[in-house]
C-alpha cells in the first residue's frame, strides 16, 4: 500500500512540475478519453451488449468531439486550476455540457444518424457530465489531499469551526485548499443540529466542547459569526479562553469587502472582541447639525482620531472638508484614501481641501480661517504620547496649549460658528505633562466659550481609542509572536477602551449638542485591567502565561514599572456633577476655569520661557491641580 501511494505521490509531483499549456493539454486528451468512454458505455447500455468500437461508435465519437472542443474551449472549462475545484467549476462544466448536450441531442436524437440509436444521442451528455465532474473532483482530492499535505512539511493544525451557518461552511470550503489545516467539523449553540452533517463535516454541540478539544487534540478554533453581537461574541471568548486552543474569527460582514468568507479573511480576536459593549446607533440628526452643507475644518487631520473624523464627516454630507496637518505623509495619506472613498460612495459633491501647517502658527491659521471661511471646526491636533511630551515639555506645551490658543483665537475673531475640543480623559487631575497641557487646553476653550457670542466652545473628553498609534493591543501581539514577555507598567492599571469609529461619531454627536461652554464626557463603558488583557490574549493565541505557580508556561508577564507621570487608572470627570444628555453615551459636565485675562497672561508667559522647570512651574499655575513628579530621566533625556 506504501509503495502504491509513494507512486501517486511520484505521478502527481510530475504533473504538478507540468507548465500551464502542459497540465491543459493533459487535461484535454483526459477528457477525449472520458468523451469516448461515456460513447460506447452509453452505446452498449442502450443495445444491450458490450460494443467496444464500430460505425455507430465511430459516428458518435466524431460529432461529440467535433461538439465538445470547441465548447468546453470558449466556455473556459480548461482555464480552472483543479486544485481550488468548488461550486464555481461545476456551476462551469454545467454551462458547458448544456451548450454540448444541445447539438447532440438535435443531430443524434432528433434528426437521426444512421445505424445510431436516438436515445444515445440523450444518454452520453449525461454519463459524460459525470465522468468529468468526477474527474474533476478526484483531481482536486489528489492534488490537495495527498500531494498537498504530503509535501507540507510544517504542523497541520486541527481546527474547529465555531458556527454551523453559512459563514461557517464557506470558511471551510475554503480551508480545503489549505494542507496547514484538517478540519474536524463545526461547532454550534443549537442543540439540534448534534451530530448532523454539513458538507459532509459534523456537527457538535457547544455544550460538549472540552472533551471535544481533549478528546481530538483541537488546535485552533475560528469563529465564523461575522454577525452576532459583541455581548454573544464575549461570551463565546469567555467559553474558549479558558481551553489551551488558538482562537480567531472572522471580521464582521461589513468588512468583507464582496461578501464572500475566504480563510484569507480570518484574523487575530481584536480587544473590541473582547468588550463585549454593544455601539450605540447615531442620531442622525446630531451627527448632522454641524457638518451638512457645510465648511469643516479638522486640525490633526492625519491622526488616528482626525483621519476617522474625516470619514465621518465625508460621509455626513459636508459641502466642504479643510484637512489642517503638520506631517506631509500622514496628510496625504487621508487625503487619497478620501479621494478613493469619494470615487466608491459617489461623493463628487465634496470638496477635499489638504492644508500643511500648524497650528502654533498664528499667521498661517488666520489665514486658513479668511480663505475658506468654516463654519465648524474639530481641533484635534496635539501631542499625546506620555512619555514623549514628559521627556520634551517645551515642544508638548507649545503644540497642545499654545496650538489650542492660536485656533480658538481665530476662529473666535473669524466667527466660527462651531469649534470643538478633543480632549483626553488625562486631563483630569493630571499627572503628566501631555495630561496638564490637554487641561489646559480645555480652560482656553471654556475662557473663550464664556466671552463669545457667535462661537459655541465646547470640548469632548474620552479614554483609550484602540487601534491608535502606540495602543497596547498590537505591542502585546507582537511580543506573543516573538515568545514574550510581555510587558507591563503595572500590574494593577486599567484603561476604558473605545473603537474610534465609535469615538469619533460620538465627538460629532456632541457638537451637535453644543450651547457653549460644555465639556462633554463619552461614556467608555467598563475600564479594563491591562494585567487581564494581557493574559487574556496569551491564553486566545493557544499559548499559557509562565509564572511562579506555573513555571513551564510559554509566555511570562514582566512588570517593568510606571512611567514618569503614568496613573494607575484614568478618570474622566473632575467633579462628580455629570448631567445626563439625550444621548445615552454622552455625559455633560461644567468645570472651573481660569478667565480669559489671567490665561492670556500665563501664555504670554509661557511664550517668553524654554526652561523645562520654568514652563512646568507655569503650568503648575494654569492647572493647579497637576502634581508633578520631577524625573531626572526624564530631564537628562530632555537635554
Amino acid at each position: 500500500m506504501e509503495t502504491l501511494t509513494a507512486i501517486v505521490t511520484s505521478l502527481l509531483k510530475r504533473v504538478a512540475g507540468l507548465s500551464r499549456w502542459q497540465k491543459q493539454a493533459v487535461v484535454v486528451l483526459l477528457d477525449i478519453v472520458l468523451c469516448v468512454q461515456s460513447i460506447w458505455i452509453a452505446y452498449s447500455l442502450r443495445i444491450g451488449v458490450w460494443v467496444f468500437w464500430d460505425l455507430a461508435v465511430q459516428k458518435l465519437v466524431f460529432g461529440a468531439l467535433l461538439f465538445m472542443l470547441p465548447i468546453f474551449y470558449f466556455t473556459g472549462v480548461y482555464n480552472a486550476i483543479f486544485r481550488y475545484a468548488g461550486s464555481g467549476m461545476m456551476k462551469t462544466l454545467a454551462r458547458a455540457f448544456i451548450l454540448f448536450g444541445m447539438p447532440m441531442v438535435v443531430v443524434f436524437s432528433v434528426i437521426g444518424i444512421d445505424g445510431v440509436p436516438r436515445t444515445v444521442g440523450a444518454i452520453q451528455p449525461m454519463l459524460f457530465f459525470f465522468l468529468v465532474g468526477f474527474s474533476r473532483i478526484m483531481a482536486r482530492y489528489l492534488m490537495v489531499d495527498i500531494l498537498g499535505r504530503r509535501l507540507f512539511g510544517g504542523q497541520v493544525k486541527t481546527v474547529l469551526i465555531y458556527g454551523a451557518g453559512s459563514a461557517g461552511q464557506q470558511l471551510a470550503s475554503s480551508m480545503r485548499s489549505e494542507p496547514s489545516t484538517r478540519l474536524l467539523g463545526y461547532v454550534d449553540d443549537d442543540r439540534r443540529l448534534e451530530g448532523q452533517k454539513l458538507d459532509g463535516d459534523r456537527v457538535f454541540w457547544s455544550g460538549k466542547l472540552q472533551s471535544i478539544i481533549e478528546k481530538h487534540e483541537i488546535t485552533d478554533i475560528l469563529l465564523a459569526l461575522p454577525n452576532i453581537s459583541r455581548k454573544k461574541r464575549r461570551a463565546i471568548v469567555d467559553q474558549v479562553q479558558q481551553f489551551q486552543v488558538h482562537v480567531q474569527t472572522l471580521p464582521n460582514m461589513k468588512e468583507i469587502i464582496d461578501g464572500k468568507v475566504s480563510f484569507n479573511d480570518i484574523r487575530e480576536l481584536d480587544i473590541e472582541d473582547l468588550l463585549g459593549r454593544e455601539p450605540v446607533a447615531p442620531n442622525e440628526l446630531l451627527l448632522g447639525r454641524t457638518i451638512v452643507g457645510k465648511t469643516v475644518l479638522v486640525t490633526g487631520a492625519g491622526g488616528s482620531i482626525g483621519s476617522e473624523l474625516c470619514r465621518q464627516i465625508a460621509q455626513c454630507g459636508a459641502r466642504r472638508l479643510i484637512m489642517f496637518e503638520l506631517s506631509e505623509y500622514s496628510l496625504y495619506a487621508i487625503e487619497k484614501e478620501l479621494r478613493n472613498l469619494g470615487k466608491s460612495r459617489s461623493l463628487e459633491n465634496l470638496q477635499i481641501v489638504p492644508v500643511l501647517g500648524s497650528v502654533t502658527d498664528a499667521g498661517r491659521v488666520r489665514e486658513i480661517l479668511a480663505r475658506w471661511n468654516p463654519d465648524t471646526i474639530f481641533h484635534a491636533a496635539a501631542y499625546k504620547h506620555v512619555p514623549l511630551v514628559e521627556a520634551n515639555p517645551v515642544e508638548g506645551i507649545r503644540n497642545n496649549l499654545f496650538g489650542t490658543f492660536e485656533v480658538v483665537n481665530a476662529a473666535h475673531e473669524a466667527g466660527v460658528s462651531d469649534f470643538i475640543l478633543v480632549s483626553t480623559d488625562k486631563a483630569v487631575r493630571p499627572t503628566n505633562i501631555m495630561g496638564a497641557s490637554k487641561r489646559g487646553a480645555e480652560q482656553v476653550v471654556q475662557a473663550f466659550a464664556a466671552i463669545s457670542k457667535k462661537t459655541r466652545f465646547s470640548m469632548v473628553r474620552f479614554g483609550n481609542v484602540l487601534g491608535s498609534s502606540g495602543s497596547v493591543v498590537p505591542l502585546f501581539r507582537q511580543q506573543i509572536e516573538s515568545g514574550g514577555p510581555i510587558t507591563l507598567t503595572h500590574r494593577d492599571v486599567t484603561r476604558y477602551f473605545m473603537t474610534i469609529p465609535e469615538a469619533s461619531q460620538l465627538v460629532i454627536q456632541a457638537a451637535g449638542m453644543a450651547k457653549g461652554g460644555e465639556v462633554f464626557v463619552l461614556d467608555m463603558g467598563k475600564s479594563v485591567r491591562i494585567a487581564d488583557l494581557a493574559k487574556t490574549m496569551v491564553q486566545l493565541s493557544g499559548l499559557t502565561v509562565r509564572s511562579e505557580s506555573h513555571p513551564d508556561g510559554d509566555i511570562e508577564i514582566q512588570e517593568v514599572g510606571l512611567r514618569p507621570g503614568e496613573k494607575l487608572y484614568e478618570e474622566l470627570i473632575i467633579g462628580n456633577n455629570p448631567e445626563k444628555t439625550v444621548h445615552d453615551r454622552i455625559m455633560m459636565a461644567h468645570e472651573d476655569f481660569l478667565d480669559r485675562d489671567r490665561l492670556e497672561e500665563l501664555i504670554h508667559r509661557f511664550r517668553n520661557s524654554r526652561e523645562r522647570s520654568e514652563v512646568i512651574d507655569l503650568l503648575n499655575q494654569l492647572v493647579p491641580e497637576f502634581e508633578h513628579e520631577r524625573d531626572n530621566d526624564a530631564e537628562q533625556q530632555a537635554s
